[in-house]
């Protein structure tokens, strides 16, 4: 597109844009002095739904109505709750609706995921991750080794950008499970690193795991409804989730969890079994052996927390009714418009450190400001007091992300407007 620096550019992308309609959906963040602030932070909370408020009121009015009778009797019985988000994260990710369900959190879906598909032995028990992984990923990757009795100093393979770069390459990836596939016994990367934005080659890394006979899982809290996904076509193991960031189901809200169809009916895997993952029909004649559910839902341990799933219901109709396709175009519009923007006006004053390639990236930027960390927190801190929600990293990074569902090229022209007052 021909860019202009001009507020009348953003403007006029605005009226021009079929989804702007879906801002009206959300309930954003007000200015002290009035007027919408500029959101740019979905990549840590995702703005509410305006819907949310009437679908957990009603599961409140269910409950005071009908107490215990609502797992049965409710308009939206209780028992089967999960089941109504499932074709539509299966959407969202790619799989068959046999391969996805929302449970847990998502380091909780991680250790029960580790629990079937990390099967070390002596001479491959090695786990390959980023050496920025999101720090919980790494607490619980070496909390796993630990677990089956191995040294996380010798069984952690962390793979590292070349010197001088800031995210890492496909072919260094594969490299490395080539040279050290046959001591890795799972690969676990982010869909979407969280630090930098860069966008992880699923495909290509899982060719490359399965081919050295390592399972291979994704952490895609940072990908899930931000980029379109294909986790069975992919032949990804398993994947993790959380619901609060690009899918905006609030704070603490259900996680979700994809494992593909081959393993749907491995009753054998090792699994740590819980009786909302037993066989329904005959869940409540509580038999004495387990008999897991095919698919996903045969990792469930309990039923589902109803007010932390029930926020989906508000959310995920948003995504049907756009389309992740649709969203994705706009995002890389959002996104290259923030990227031209800052380097026409900011060029020397910062360096964004998420990949140019806009394949390579989802809709988030990380800014590294050329000043020193207690100048940098100070510009930040500025931009908070213009009412400018984004994210700061230590020690000189802002994260921000354009989210297509509910984010306008105004924000974006705004916020670089207001950046470059906060450097002044």
């Amino acid at each position: 597109m021909n860019v202009s620096v001009e507020r009348s550019f953003a403007e006029q992308q605005d009226a021009a844009d079929s989804l702007a309609s879906l801002r009206a959906e959300f309930f954003i963040p007000q200015r002290e002095r009035g007027g919408d602030s500029i959101y740019l932070c979905g990549h840590s909370l995702g703005l509410q739904p305006r819907g949310v408020a009437r679908v957990l009121n009603e599961e409140l009015q269910h409950w005071a109505e009908l107490a215990v009778e609502g797992h049965f009797a409710s308009p939206r019985p209780w028992l089967p709750y999960h089941e109504q988000l499932t074709n539509s994260l299966a959407r969202l990710a790619g799989a068959q609706p046999l391969e996805v369900v929302a449970m847990n959190s998502l380091t909780v879906n991680l250790h029960l995921m580790f629990a079937s598909f990390y099967r070390p032995r002596p001479g491959r028990e090695a786990i390959l991750v980023e050496q920025q992984a999101f720090p919980s990923d790494q607490y619980a990757v070496a909390s796993q080794i630990e677990y089956h009795g191995f040294d996380p100093k010798t069984a952690l393979i962390e793979i590292a950008p070349r010197a001088g770069e800031a995210v890492l390459r496909t072919e260094d990836i594969c490299a490395l499970i080539e040279r050290e596939g046959q001591r890795i016994a799972t690969v676990m990367l982010p869909g979407v690193q969280y630090l930098t934005g860069q966008r992880f080659d699923i495909e290509a890394i899982t060719r490359c795991a399965r081919r050295q006979g390592c399972t291979v899982g994704f952490d895609l809290a940072h990908a899930i409804g931000n980029v379109p996904l294909k986790l069975h076509d992919w032949d990804v193991d398993f994947a993790v989730w959380c619901s609060y960031k690009y899918l905006n189901a609030g704070p603490g809200a259900i996680g979700g969890c994809f494992v593909h169809e081959r393993h749907a009916r491995s009753v054998d895997l090792p699994r740590f079994a819980g009786w909302w993952g037993h066989d329904k029909q005959s869940r409540f004649q509580m038999p004495a052996s387990f008999q897991p559910i095919p698919g996903a839902e045969g990792w469930q341990l309990s039923n589902p927390p109803i007010l932390a799933a029930a926020p989906l219901l508000a959310s995920l109709p948003l995504f049907d009714k756009a389309g992740i396709d649709q969203l994705r175009a706009k995002s890389l519009r959002l996104t290259a418009y923030l990227q031209w923007l800052l380097q026409a006006h900011l060029s020397n004053a910062l360096t964004i450190t998420t990949p140019s390639d806009p394949e390579a990236r989802g809709c988030q930027l990380s800014i590294r400001l050329h000043r020193s960390a207690a100048e940098a927190r100070a510009a930040f801190d500025a931009l908070a007091a213009q009412g400018v929600f984004c994210d700061w990293r230590e020690p000189d990074i802002i994260r921000v992300a354009p989210v297509p569902l509910y984010n306008s090229f105004l924000d974006v022209w705004q916020f670089v407007a207001a950046l470059e007052q906060a450097l002044q």
